[in-house]
């Protein structure tokens, strides 16, 4: 049995350790209000941004069939190449989130493999994706670290560089595997091809109209003409999925922060109250001995 020493060390060891847990979950709740905001609000304008889009993508295929599309646009018959862009935190101590998210990452880019895809390479928005698939010797083309500190500037920088390389031919296809933001203690991973861009549906799983409506029945005035709204939209719809899918992954890290916080003070609660029980069966254990040698030693001492 331990010394009653060590497990005095060892209680104040865990009650240290659960102030911090403490800590740790309370600025994780106050981080979590800021970053639920945003999403919440966000998430409205991210659709009707896809609506518009949707509406004027339609009109410009039905007005005039023999131009090409924009360039954002085109599907190419052979994608060989293609981008798996990995969104994980910079910080650790979040339970599952991370994990879960390099899982997806990396099953995903098992399936792009198994569907014809020649070269798949990874894009890291996050320490700890990154260093863990440089762990793994998989090929990191871009590694952004910090992008969630500054997300509304980031996100457009990032979403420009990689717009570039599908336009210049570098690659043929960008997924993005995220943690979409649902409660604090629940989170899922999405998947979603943003490029080429496809608004064959929207988020609400109607299909645009081709008379320059969203689907559920708005119809649109164009102005300027349409090839200067899509040479708008386009970039400006792979800025806003992109910045959204920050967004959800920034509220899910500190949802999942927060609820791993909070277990790990329970489980230090729990294991002070083993601890002082411990504590208290050796320091019973410790006095029953002193009163049998005392006990002993006087009966020595009759004889």
């Amino acid at each position: 049995m331990p010394s009653l020493k060590a497990i005095r060390r060892r209680i104040g060891s865990v009650k240290n350790t659960q102030k911090i847990t403490k800590a740790m979950k309370l600025v994780a709740a106050a981080r979590l209000r800021r970053a639920t905001q945003r999403i919440t609000e966000l998430r409205p304008y991210a659709k009707k941004v896809a609506e518009v889009l949707r509406a004027v993508v339609a009109k410009v295929d039905t007005g005039d069939a023999d131009k090409p599309p924009h360039p954002l646009l085109v599907d190419r018959p052979e994608r060989k190449k293609a981008y798996v862009l990995l969104i994980t935190s910079d910080r650790g101590l979040a339970g599952a989130f991370n994990s879960n998210a390099i899982r997806a990452g990396e099953r995903r880019k098992k399936e792009l493999l198994e569907q014809g895809f020649e070269d798949v390479k990874f894009v890291t928005i996050g320490r700890k994706g990154r260093d863990h698939l440089r762990r793994r010797s998989e090929v990191v083309a871009h590694d952004h670290t910090g992008a969630t500190e500054r997300p509304d500037k980031r996100a457009p920088e990032i979403a420009r560089e990689l717009m570039d390389e599908f336009i210049d031919g570098t690659i043929d296809q960008l997924d993005i595997v995220f943690t979409e933001f649902r409660s604090a203690v629940t989170q899922n991973i999405r998947v979603e091809t943003v490029l080429p861009v496809t608004l064959d549906k929207g988020a609400d799983g109607a299909a645009g109209g081709a008379d320059g409506s969203d689907g559920g029945g708005t119809e649109y005035l164009f102005e300027p003409d349409k090839d200067a709204l899509l040479e708008r939209l386009l970039p400006m719809y792979v800025e806003t999925t992109l910045y959204r899918a920050i967004l959800d992954s920034l509220a899910s890290e500190h949802g999942a922060r927060m609820t791993a916080m909070d277990n790990a003070t329970r489980n230090a609660k729990e294991m002070i109250s083993s601890l002082t029980l411990e504590y208290n069966r050796a320091r019973q254990a410790a006095i029953t001995k002193e009163l049998m040698e005392i006990i002993g030693g006087a009966e020595a001492l009759k004889g």
